[in-house]
């Protein structure tokens, strides 16, 4: 509690992200999108083991991305790229043609990339108040 009685106090205040921290996040939305294409013709063309390798990969980024950044929020950045990349590849074409299939593998590749997306942002390491080893508390 604080002093003051109103709830727990904030180890250190909120404050505006650095230019490089901006720079890394536009970096891993940047690699998500191309991570996304790249998986969106991989995933067909080699099946079962393109699809293998597309979730892979994709997984790899956005774990990459929480450790790299030090927090949940580096996974974010990553999965919102691959997701606009995936979703503008899924939308037809008047002239008729797509990139995604109607057979399993392409959804096996949309599902699995959105579950793949939640679970890295969950396991990715939290932040943590900067300091020693020692168990926080009293």
């Amino acid at each position: 509690m604080s002093s003051t009685g109103r709830g727990p106090m904030l180890a250190q205040p909120l404050r505006r992200p650095s230019a490089g921290r901006i720079a890394a996040f536009a970096g891993l939305f940047l690699l998500g999108a191309i991570v996304g294409l790249a998986g969106t013709l991989v995933q067909a063309a080699w099946f079962p083991g393109g699809l293998l390798l597309a979730l892979a990969g994709a997984a790899g980024l956005f774990l990459g991305g929480a450790y790299a950044l030090g927090g949940r929020s580096g996974a974010v950045a990553p999965v919102a790229g691959w997701m606009i990349a995936v979703v503008l590849l899924t939308a037809g074409r008047p002239e008729g043609d797509f990139l995604f299939g109607a057979g399993g593998g392409s959804y096996l590749f949309l599902f699995g990339g959105m579950a793949l997306a939640v679970i890295c942002a969950t396991l990715g390491p939290g932040r943590q108040p900067h300091g020693g080893p020692a168990r926080l508390g009293k």
